[in-house]
């Protein structure tokens, strides 16, 4: 028996043995990121590798990971609500239903105080596991918090003309962005559940656009290798030409589209579809071929051709595969090598996105992720 309704292998590790070690790394990595918020009662995850040491995507992923652990871990519910009342404390200055995206060492906000799209959806889907796993009586109604998030996050960061993403609130109609999308941000899963829990058939659509536009981008861009650029345009969709957000790898898959063996394997996993279930298993054979099957052959940065632009070995990168891996039903050797890898690896308290990728990671793998209903 598999451990979601749609995977098609598991780790051969024993589930005792997974829990230990998702346990051993989930205190750990509490112990390096998590900290005091600015005000009473509240908490951040630290984002030292980050341009600031508070972001939005940290607060996310760190809600996610505490509402996972529910079951294993009795202070869940405490850590999940330290850091939802930082995230209350620091809106958008765009719109206050989102979080402000980037904040310094004293909890002030940066960079012109506004939204980055990756966060919310997390902080969204985090509120809806939160009130699946605690209900919405305590200190926070999770459901009417996630409720409003999720219509905010409708309203003001999606793109009226292609209906993918946009990469924050500010990226608004007729300004150079408008047409720019982040692949790491397209959850289908999480578009699924928004729909559900709001009942707006836009979220369908929503739904469908970026489902199809991974299937045109693997079919036109990579496909031998199933790898999506960090950044497109909405048009085609197509990858963006160089740089246009962060470096000159924008059109390549770098440390924002490392995200999307995690993000499209967890909906294959979960619902089943037929285009993310392609879409992982492209990149899980592409992956294996390449590696002979070692995680330690990895590298952190590919051209859509599969040319590797940097050799050395990160975790944002070889993590995330073990979620696709497990769509794949000729994967067995490589799931268990990349489980492995994830089973001996230790936090390194510099490595925020690294090791919060690894945890996410290995809450899915080790059959931890709450189902849906």
């Amino acid at each position: 028996m598999g451990f979601y309704p749609h995977d098609v292998i598991r780790p051969s590790a024993s589930p005792e043995r997974m829990r230990e070690r998702l346990l051993a790394y989930y205190t750990d990595w509490k112990t390096a990121f998590v900290r005091p918020g600015c005000t009473e009662g509240t908490l951040r995850v630290h984002s030292p590798d980050a341009a600031y040491p508070a972001i939005a995507e940290g607060q996310g992923y760190g809600l996610v990971a505490a509402v996972s652990m529910a079951t294993l871990d009795s202070g869940a519910r405490e850590l999940f609500d330290g850091l939802l009342g930082f995230v209350l404390e620091h809106p958008s200055r765009n719109d206050p239903d989102l979080m402000a995206a980037e904040l310094d060492a004293r909890c002030a906000e940066r960079a012109g105080g506004d939204s980055a799209t990756d966060g919310d959806l997390d902080i969204a889907y985090a509120l809806l596991l939160a009130d699946r796993a605690w209900g919405s009586t305590g200190r926070h109604d999770y459901r009417e918090l996630a409720v409003r998030r999720i219509r905010a996050i409708e309203r003001s960061t999606v793109n009226r003309d292609s209906g993918l993403m946009l990469l924050g609130d500010w990226s608004t109609e007729g300004t150079r962005l408008y047409g720019t999308s982040r692949t790491s941000d397209w959850n289908p899963l999480y578009f699924r559940a928004f729909q559900a829990a709001t009942g707006d058939p836009r979220w369908a659509a929503i739904t469908r656009a970026h489902l199809s536009a991974i299937d045109r981008l693997q079919r036109r861009h990579s496909p031998r290798t199933g790898l999506l650029p960090d950044f497109v345009r909405g048009d085609g969709p197509a990858p963006v030409t160089g740089r246009v957000l962060e470096t000159v790898h924008d059109d390549d898959y770098g440390f924002n589209a490392c995200r999307t063996p995690w993000r499209l394997g967890l909906d294959a996993l979960l619902t089943g579809d037929a285009v993310t279930t392609a879409a992982a298993r492209r990149m899980t054979a592409w992956f294996r071929s390449v590696t002979g099957d070692d995680p330690g052959r990895v590298g952190s940065g590919y051209a859509l051709d599969g040319t590797r632009y940097r050799a050395d070995a990160d975790n944002a990168f070889w993590a995330p595969l073990a979620v696709s891996a497990m769509t794949d039903p000729t994967a067995q050797p490589w799931l268990d090598a990349l489980w492995e890898r994830l089973a001996t690896s230790r936090v390194d308290p510099r490595d925020y996105f690294g090791d919060t990728l690894q945890l996410q990671a290995m809450i899915i793998v080790s059959g931890n992720y709450p189902r849906p209903d």
